[in-house]
C-alpha cells in the first residue's frame, strides 16, 4: 500500500498551520523551484507542479478538511498493518518456543528412563556381587572344613587345594563385578560422540536436532557444547573431572544440552506490540488537566490523562494495548495533537498572543488588558518606545508542566494604524522624514 503524498512537507509548513502561513510558505518556495530559477535541473518542472497542487488543496478549506480525513484514514490503515505484521512475527516466535519446550521435555523423559535403566542394572549388578561375594564364602568355608581333616593325618597338599578354592572364589566375584561376559550392555567408548541411549544417537548435533530440528540454532548450541568439552579436557593437560561410564556418557551429554537449552531459551518478545495513536485536545483540555477520550482502530475506547503534557508528547497508557497468550499484554502509545485556537498558539508550555497596540502607545508606553487563554482579562504593562515582534512574559499563566509550575503567557505586542488616516499623523511623519520647510 503506497502512502498518500504529505502536501504539508511539500510546503514546509506543519499540519496545524493556518491560511496566511500556507500562503507566505506557497509563495517563498514557488520562488525557489520556479523552472525559471533552475533551468539546469530536469526535475524543476515537476516539483514546482507538485507544489502547486498542494497549495491548491491546502488553501481551500473544503479540499483541506477532507484531504486531512483522507490522510489519517491512510495513516491508520498502516498503523493497522504494522500491528498486524508485528503480531505474526510475534505469533512464530511464540511457535517456536511452544515447540522447542516440546521437543526439551519429550527428551527429558527419555533421560530419566534411561536414568531409571542404569538404576536397574545397578542393583541387578549389586544383587550378583552379593552373591558371588557369598558364594566366594561358602566356598571358602568348606575347603577349610575339608582341609582340616587332613591335617591330622599329615596330608602334604592341603595349602593347593585351599588356594585353589580360594582362587576360584575370587574368579567368581571378579566376574560378578564385570557384570559376566553377557550381563552387561555396551555403549561404545565412554566420551564418544556416537554414545546411544535405547539405540537412538545421542551426539551434541543428534541431541540440538531432536529439540530445535535442523536449525542454526541446533548447531549454534552442538558447535558450543563441543567445545566446552575440548576446552575442559584440554585445560592443564587433563579432564577436569573424572571419565563418565560409558552408560551415563549420553546421559551427561544430554543433560548438559538441556541445562544449557534451559537457560538460554529462544528469544521472545517481552510484551505484545504498542497501540500507536493520536489525541486532538483543546487549550482548555490541557489548562484543566482532565483527561479527554479517543477510539481506537479496534473500536475500543479509552481515555487519555493530560498531567503535564503539551503539543507533541507521547503518553503511554500502560498494558491497556495488545494482548496475547504467553506475552506481557502491550501499551497504547498516544501523541497529542494541540488544536489551534483563533487567538492562542501553544508552545512547548507557553502560550502565546499577539497584542495591537497604537503608534502613540508603542512610542509613550500605556497599560492595558490582554485576553488570558481561560477568557480573563489580564493586565500588560507596555513600555514606551516598544516595537512590533516585541515580547512581554507573564509568568505562570501558561500550561501545567507537571513539576508543579507552569509556562509563560507570551504576549507578542504588533503596531497597528488607526483605521482612518490622520491629518496631524501624517504631516508629523511628513515632518520627520522630509525636514520642515519655510
Amino acid at each position: 500500500m503506497s502512502s498518500m503524498r504529505d502536501f504539508y512537507s511539500i510546503l514546509g509548513v506543519k499540519r496545524d498551520a493556518g491560511a496566511d502561513e500556507i500562503k507566505a510558505a506557497w509563495r517563498t518556495k514557488a520562488k525557489s523551484v520556479h523552472p525559471d530559477q533552475n533551468r539546469d535541473d530536469p526535475h524543476a518542472h515537476n516539483r514546482f507542479a507538485e507544489m502547486g497542487r498542494a497549495y491548491e488543496v491546502l488553501k481551500d478549506p473544503a479540499k483541506r478538511s477532507r484531504y486531512d480525513q483522507q490522510r489519517m484514514k491512510v495513516e491508520a490503515l498502516e498503523r493497522e498493518q504494522t500491528i498486524m505484521q508485528q503480531r505474526n512475527a510475534a505469533r512464530e516466535a511464540a511457535e517456536k518456543a511452544k515447540q522447542a519446550k516440546a521437543n526439551a521435555e519429550r527428551v527429558l523423559e527419555e533421560l530419566a528412563r534411561a536414568e531409571a535403566e542404569k538404576a536397574k542394572a545397578d542393583a541387578a549388578q549389586a544383587a550378583k556381587m552379593k552373591a558371588a561375594k557369598e558364594q566366594a564364602a561358602d566356598a571358602k568355608a568348606k575347603a577349610q572344613a575339608q582341609a582340616q581333616p587332613h591335617a591330622s593325618a599329615g596330608v602334604k597338599d592341603e595349602p593347593a587345594d585351599a588356594a585353589a578354592a580360594g582362587a576360584g572364589a575370587d574368579k567368581a566375584t571378579s566376574r560378578a563385578s564385570n557384570g559376566g561376559a553377557t550381563g552387561g550392555s555396551t555403549a561404545g567408548t565412554p566420551n564418544g560422540p556416537t554414545a546411544s541411549v535405547g539405540g537412538t544417537a545421542s551426539g551434541p548435533e543428534e541431541a540440538a536436532s531432536r529439540i530445535f530440528g535442523d536449525s542454526p540454532e541446533a548447531a549454534a548450541a552442538a558447535e558450543s557444547l563441543r567445545r566446552e568439552q575440548e576446552a575442559a579436557e584440554l585445560a592443564e593437560g587433563m579432564p577436569l573431572k573424572p571419565a563418565a561410564s560409558p552408560l551415563l556418557a549420553p546421559i551427561e551429554l544430554l543433560s548438559s544440552l538441556v541445562r544449557r537449552l534451559r537457560g538460554a531459551p529462544p528469544p521472545l518478545p517481552e510484551k505484545a506490540p504498542d497501540i500507536f495513536a493520536e489525541a486532538v485536545v483543546a487549550i482548555s483540555d490541557l489548562l484543566e488537566q482532565k483527561s479527554v477520550p479517543i477510539t481506537l482502530n479496534d473500536g475500543r475506547e479509552v481515555r487519555v490523562p493530560l498531567d503535564g503534557v503539551t503539543e507533541g508528547h507521547v503518553v503511554r497508557l500502560k498494558n491497556q494495548g495488545l494482548k496475547f497468550q504467553g506475552l506481557q499484554r502491550g501499551d497504547i502509545a498516544v501523541t497529542i495533537k494541540v488544536l489551534r485556537a483563533e487567538r492562542f498558539i501553544v508552545d512547548q508550555f507557553d502560550i502565546r498572543t499577539v497584542l495591537p497596540i497604537t503608534l502613540e502607545n508603542a512610542v509613550l508606553g500605556c497599560e492595558t488588558q490582554v485576553e488570558g487563554p481561560d477568557g480573563t482579562m489580564v493586565p500588560v504593562s507596555v513600555p514606551a518606545w516598544s516595537n512590533s515582534d516585541q515580547m512581554i512574559r507573564i509568568e505562570d499563566l501558561g500550561l501545567p508542566n507537571g513539576d508543579g509550575g507552569r509556562g509563560a503567557l507570551v504576549v507578542e505586542l504588533r503596531v497597528m494604524l488607526w483605521e482612518k488616516p490622520d491629518e496631524k499623523v501624517t504631516d508629523l511623519m511628513r515632518l520627520m522624514r522630509e525636514g520642515l520647510y519655510i
